[in-house]
This record gives structure tokens, sequence and C-alpha cells, in this order.
């Protein structure tokens, strides 16, 4: 992959149309009732731009907020043009929030930057682009040093379960993290409260990941969005998602695999009856209607796993029609 110096050379001229120029880096900045630091998080963003000699745009969605976090980013706009400002008028959460960002981005690396500033942009964004850079990775996630909050608990059970179940290897999955484009567009269409596990299916697609340390700031106004509910639920989020990044493209080798575990143990103890009647002439009827549903059941499986896979294969069919119409609608724009 190219270093970054050789992508500032490719790059456009600034004198060309912001439309037909990619920015090097999109700072992704979600918020919600920010107006205490959202103005610190945009200028240190663009300083750091500076800082290290390439072009980059910061996208913000407003999500919802109801203090003068809109009025901040609008007045912040005639001061920066490549401030670019969604808004969502209900809150819809971070992950629509990403959403949003992720399909409007036009940068080589996405950066996920925190609209309070415990992140500060001026250290962390060249400290993440330097070893994705250098180490040629594809993700890198930050990762906080001295934190001291009421989520650390949270975050280390958080950390544990993707490090065993997702083989996500890091200190701090839930942080800052900067990914290249072709990351970005490999996600599929996220469910609400999916933003933490962005890693998870990054490192599923293959991806390499790293991290980097990172400087810990309390937060100095406003309040966390965090709350303890969210960890059963995050819980069963992960499940649901290590079973679609599993199955999803063979789902009979799930459903199918337990019909025929449930056939197997179904024929097991009819053969078991079948000689208890033969050799010592007694019957037991509530185990063989046991064994009957069982058989029923692993049938009904089976055929689950059949209409699993005719749904996979029409939805691949979907799939690569839109691909076609995306490249045709490519060339005739060209």
């Amino acid at each position: 992959m190219t270093n970054l110096q050789e992508v500032l050379r490719s790059e456009s001229s600034e004198s060309q149309p912001l439309e037909k120029t990619r920015p090097y880096l999109s700072i992704v900045v979600p918020a919600r009732n920010e107006e205490a630091t959202i103005a610190a998080v945009v200028e240190r963003s663009f300083q750091a731009f500076a800082q290290m000699g390439c072009s980059g745009e910061v996208l913000v969605v407003n999500d919802g907020s109801t203090d003068r976090t809109g009025e901040v980013l609008a007045a912040l706009q005639d001061r920066f043009p490549a401030l670019r400002v969604f808004t969502h008028r209900r809150g819809r959460g971070m992950t629509a929030a990403l959403q949003t960002m992720f399909s409007a981005s036009r940068g080589e690396i996405v950066i996920l930057i925190p609209a309070d500033m415990e992140s500060d942009p001026l250290l962390d964004i060249p400290a993440l682009v330097t070893k994705l850079e250098q180490d040629d990775l594809d993700v890198v996630a930050g990762w906080r040093q001295g934190r001291r909050d009421n989520k650390v608990f949270a975050s280390k059970i958080y950390n544990f379960v993707m490090d065993r179940v997702a083989n996500v290897h890091v200190h701090d999955g839930n942080w800052i993290k900067a990914m290249r484009r072709e990351v970005v567009e490999s996600f599929p269409p996220l469910r609400s409260d999916w933003h933490r596990f962005l890693l998870m299916i990054a490192v599923h697609n293959g991806f390499r990941l790293g991290e980097v340390p990172t400087v810990y700031r309390p937060r100095q106004a406003g309040s966390s969005k965090f709350g303890w509910e969210r960890i059963p639920k995050s819980f069963l989020d992960v499940l649901v998602l290590k079973f679609l990044l599993t199955f999803s493209e063979a789902p009979m080798r799930f459903f199918g695999g337990l019909g025929l575990i449930a056939l197997a143990i179904s024929a097991a103890v009819f053969t078991y009856l079948v000689l208890l009647y033969v050799f010592a002439e007694t019957q037991q009827r509530p185990i063989f209607i046991a064994a009957g549903v069982l058989a029923i059941i692993g049938v009904l499986l089976i055929l689950v796993g059949f209409l699993a896979e005719l749904i996979v294969a029409q939805g691949e069919r979907i799939t690569q029609l839109e691909k076609r119409l995306g490249g045709r609608e490519g060339e005739s724009r060209s």
C-alpha cells in the first residue's frame, strides 16, 4: 500500500472543485448535546490536517440535540468549508449517526472521534494515521492510557468477550479508530448499537488490526450517554452478530447440523426401544413419543436450512445486480 507521502503527491490540487477531489482523511463525529466541546473537536481536527500536511474533511451528525450544538456547528461551517453537518431531527443513536457519515464520507481513511474531547484530535489523528501507514494495517484502534471512570469495569468485560468470541485482540475495542476506505465499504447494514462491533466485523472480513496508545482526557462538560442496562443487550448482540457472521453465507451448516444431531439422537432412541421390545418385551411409550417429536424437529430444521439457503442465494443475486447497475451508472457518468 502507498504511504502517506505518495498519496498526498497524487491528490488533486486545491484549486479543483471540492466534489472532484477526494480528501485523504474523513473525520466522523457523532454529536448529541455537545455544545461545550464540539467547536474544539472540529477546530483541532482541522489543525491536525494542517500539521500533517494532508487534505481532510470533518463530518458531524447532530443527533437530535436539544442544546445549541446545531447553532455552534452552523457558525463553524462559515469558518471551515470542509465541515459537513448532517442533522437527525430526533436522537437515533450512534450507530445510525455512523451509518449516515460512513455513506457520505469520501476520505481514503475514515477516523471515528467522539464529540466530548475525551480524545484530542490534534494528538490522536496523527497517531492513528501514522500507525496505520507504518505497519501497513487496515484498522487501528486507540488504547486509552490512564483511564479512570465508571465504565472501566464494563469495558474490561467487553474487551474480554471480544477477544475470546471474536478474535479481536486489542485492549480498547470501543474507542477511537481509523479505518481504510475498503473496511468501511465492507460493513453490512448496521443494526442499533452495532457501532461497538465494527472491529469484530472488520476482523471477520480479514482486515489487519492494530492498536496505538492514546492519552485519555476526562470529560469536562456534558454528560456521558453510557448506561449499565446496555451490558446485557451487548451480550445478546454479540451472540446474534457472531451467528450472522459465521452462518449467514451457509445457513445449512447451522440448521442442517442441528437437524442431523436431532435425527441421530432420535434414531439411537428408536434403536434402543426396538432392542428393548425384542429382548425384554417391554415398551416405553413416553420415550417413543419423545423420539418421534425429536425426529420431526430434525426434519423441520433441515427444511429451514434449505429455505435459508434459498434466501441467501436470492440475496446474493440482488447484490450482484446492484453492483452491475452501480457499475453502469458510474460508466455513464464518466
